[in-house]
């Protein structure tokens, strides 16, 4: 109840200073501006001036309040509004790149094609990879009823990746180069001038990124940078195979038996699409 008086009393004050400010508003105004006025009417003229300054300053101030209010929100919408365009701007970035990256990858897969008989390759796309064995094996999306068969030699546009081991009638695995399996032996050769050093490419490291090289019977001094390729040797891999080249050369204690480190050409983080190729018909 006096909460109520006390609100009843303010608003009472408040119509009266707004009448006392009219009042004085309109007695300004109406004397004529081609005379001297009179002490009354300069302390009457100042006094209205004053308090319309009292009663008005309370209203400029919300209203300045409202108006900084509303520049906020509308620069808050144009922060966020340029936010979103800025994210949509980076998405479109990222897939901008993929799709450079992807359109390179097939351009090279065309040069390689342009180098092979019509019916002795067949492309595919890689559509799994099982992240707990990642560099073991990849699964493509052709298979059987594309003509794809076991044992068949897999490359990109770098080099030599893999072989098929499974078939199925639409999907085939790819059993990497990389892959942990001790009997993944290739034989291999080292180009060095005119004439090549044979040797056996015996597993991958993936801390070192490199293959290893075993079995060199000559004793050859081989540079690095030396380029290893395929022999054709055993009937699954053709001959002149890109694989990687020369990194390093290690000898055991007694300087004998000689270990080549070779890095690979294909990167086995990055394999999208592949080229299989096919066995020649006899």
């Amino acid at each position: 109840m006096y909460r109520k008086k006390r609100l009843e009393k303010r608003y009472v004050v408040i119509i009266i200073l707004i009448i006392i400010m009219i009042v004085f508003s309109i007695f300004a105004f109406g004397i004529r501006d081609g005379r001297n006025l009179s002490i009354f009417e300069k302390a009457m003229k100042d006094s209205g001036l004053f308090i319309e300054k009292i009663v008005s300053a309370p209203i400029d101030f919300v209203a300045n309040k409202m108006k900084e209010s509303k520049e906020k929100k509308d620069i808050y919408k144009k922060y966020k509004d340029m936010k979103q365009k800025y994210e949509k701007t980076k998405l479109l970035e990222a897939r901008y790149k993929e799709v450079n990256k992807e359109l390179e990858e097939l351009e090279d897969t065309l040069k390689i094609n342009s180098s092979l008989s019509k019916n002795s390759y067949l492309n595919a796309t890689v559509v799994n990879r099982d992240i707990g064995y990642w560099y073991n094996t990849i699964t493509i999306n052709k298979g059987s009823k594309n003509g794809i068969e076991k044992d068949m030699a897999v490359i990109t546009s770098k080099g030599l990746i893999g072989k098929i081991t499974n078939v199925s009638n639409f999907n085939s695995t790819v059993k990497l180069l990389t892959n942990e399996d001790i009997n993944n032996k290739i034989s291999v050769k080292i180009e060095i001038g005119n004439h090549y050093v044979y040797g056996i490419l015996t597993g991958y490291d993936s801390s070192t990124n490199c293959f290893q090289i075993e079995g060199i019977s000559e004793n050859t001094e081989i540079p690095t940078e030396s380029m290893v390729t395929t022999t054709g040797m055993g009937d699954i891999f053709p001959s002149g195979v890109l694989i990687g080249r020369v990194k390093r050369v290690s000898t055991d204690n007694f300087d004998l038996a000689r270990t080549v480190e070779i890095e690979p050409y294909v990167n086995f983080d990055d394999i999208n699409y592949v080229t299989v190729l096919k066995r020649e018909q006899s």
